[in-house]
């Protein structure tokens, strides 16, 4: 299985996995939450299958942050 492309598409992060575009939307309260569109009932079975299994989430800054460049430093304001 090759790993999920992201893209921003009208200001929301898109990606596909399983035969389903997954969206990240946020509701009125500002809370996060996915959105599945699939190509069909198996698709939508193997990924609703593979969203009840434990998640793994792991922190590597490196492997995020590699095609992000760095942020230029916030100027200092004396007072």
């Amino acid at each position: 299985m090759t790993e999920p492309e992201s893209i921003e598409y009208k200001g929301k992060e898109v990606f596909k996995v399983c035969g389903c575009k997954i969206t990240v939307e946020t509701d009125s309260e500002g809370k996060k939450h996915f959105e599945a569109e699939c190509l069909s009932k198996e698709a939508r079975d193997e990924l609703a299958s593979i969203f009840e299994q434990e998640a793994i989430l792991r922190v590597n800054p490196k492997v995020v942050l590699e095609d992000i460049p760095p942020a230029a430093a916030a100027p200092v304001i004396e007072s």
